[in-house]
């Protein structure tokens, strides 16, 4: 057994830390360089930043292992130092010039695929945002654009990554048919186990999308409606009136109502008296429109004019009157609230009839008044005697009733 020259192994094993130190320290320069040029940026301080700054440290890591993999053994050979495993000099010089190129290259366009998608995509979202520097929604907006752009980086770091992992094992001698096969199967029986979930995603995701709603909005999911507190990719949470919350995933929602996009309406039917004149009751509508839509505190809420869109129906005891007045979102209740108080005090002041549902009772000869005051002595002795009188009057009224009958009769024996 040969005896292992240590000075030698120190020798080699610090050149090759140098060498890898050398080749990670130039291919890092290399990225930040290049980085620099594509983005635009004159400055280097944009790379102190720990997110802009990640990448290229885990690239020089990598490089850093990848050369001292392939240069120890061969510079260790060179030293006369005899291994019993590694890569021989001869051919860890051919694959140097070969297959590490190969792999530099697949590491590097993966690299800058995944640099350049997540630079698109913050560029896209920036001049997105600034087309919409006036709107109300801003904010909004830019939070779905943001949750949007991340999904998409996400996707293309995996497939990114995924495909340049198996371009290098490859390339190394792996064969990667098992790994293909079992990435196979294994997504097939994730993808069968997992249908729901893969459901919701990709539904919280078109809905994201195309903006169908985003918090704050008032909305109806399948006859549950509420106040949308979050968005998230696989559900959405609603609040209700009495503080019940609602978590709904996003791949069972079959009907979706959305009430507070972009603007409202506030939609009531006024009833009045059948005996009112309808060109009279609309004019004060009108009136009383104008009026609300003036107001300081509530004026600017309202995006047009209050509608009188005419007779709607005729009912039991009034005729409908429909109307409507178009709102800013979510302020429809509070100015349709104002608009009925208004309506009350407008009618009331011109004196137009709001009929509501009234019953009249009536009571037969056979049944006894109704007291509603207390009466002396004297009152219920009239009473009583009228109520004794009511039998003797039917009794004369039969008898008179019968003799007329038989005369009758008898005449025409």
């Amino acid at each position: 057994m040969d005896t292992i020259n240590w000075q030698d192994v120190s020798v080699g094993l610090g050149f090759s830390l140098l060498i890898g130190v050398l080749v990670a320290q130039i291919a890092a320069r290399t990225i930040r360089i290049v980085l620099l040029a594509v983005s635009g940026n004159d400055k280097d301080t944009s790379f102190r930043d720990p997110i802009q700054r990640r990448p290229i440290q885990i690239m020089r890591a990598i490089i850093f292992f990848i050369t001292l993999i392939l240069v120890g053994p061969p510079v260790l050979e060179a030293l006369g130092v005899q291994l019993s495993y590694g890569i021989p000099l001869d051919e860890a010089t051919a694959w140097l010039f070969e297959g590490s190129l190969r792999v530099a290259l697949i590491a590097i366009l993966a690299y800058f695929s995944i640099r350049m998608a997540s630079l698109s995509v913050s560029h896209f979202e920036k001049v997105v945002t600034e087309r919409r520097r006036y709107s109300t929604e801003k904010d909004e907006f830019s939070q779905r654009l943001h949750t949007i752009g991340g999904l998409i980086k996400n996707a293309v770091n995996v497939l990114v990554v995924s495909a340049a992992a198996l371009m290098i094992l490859q390339e190394v001698g792996v064969n990667i048919a098992p790994l293909l096969t079992a990435a196979g199967i294994g997504g097939l029986a994730i993808g069968f186990g997992a249908q729901n979930l893969v459901r919701d995603v990709i539904s919280g995701f078109f809905l994201i999308l195309e903006d169908q709603i985003h918090v704050g909005d008032v909305v109806s999911v399948d006859n549950t409606s509420g106040l949308v507190e979050s968005v998230k990719l696989r559900t959405i949470v609603l609040r209700d009136l009495s503080g019940t919350v609602h978590v709904i995933p996003n791949g069972s929602i079959t009907t979706l109502s959305n009430m507070t996009k972009e603007f409202s309406f506030y939609v009531m039917d006024v009833g009045v008296a059948y005996k009112e004149d309808t060109d009279h009751v609309a004019h004060v509508l009108e009136k009383v429109g104008n009026d609300l839509q003036s107001d300081d505190s509530f004026g600017p809420h309202i995006l047009a004019p209050l509608e009188i869109l005419g007779v709607n129906d005729f009912a039991d005891s009034a005729v409908n009157i429909k109307i409507r007045i178009k709102t800013l979102p979510l302020k429809q209740w509070m100015i349709g609230r104002e608009l009925r108080r208004r309506i009350k005090k407008a009618f009331d002041a011109e004196g137009i009839e709001i009929p509501f549902p009234h019953t009249s009772i009536y009571f037969g000869e056979a049944s006894g008044p109704l007291l509603t005051k207390e009466f002396n002595e004297e009152e219920l002795k009239r009473l009583a005697s009228l109520k004794a009188e009511k039998p003797r009057a039917r009794k004369s009224q039969t008898h008179i009733s019968t003799a007329g009958d038989v005369g009758e009769s008898g005449d025409g024996v």
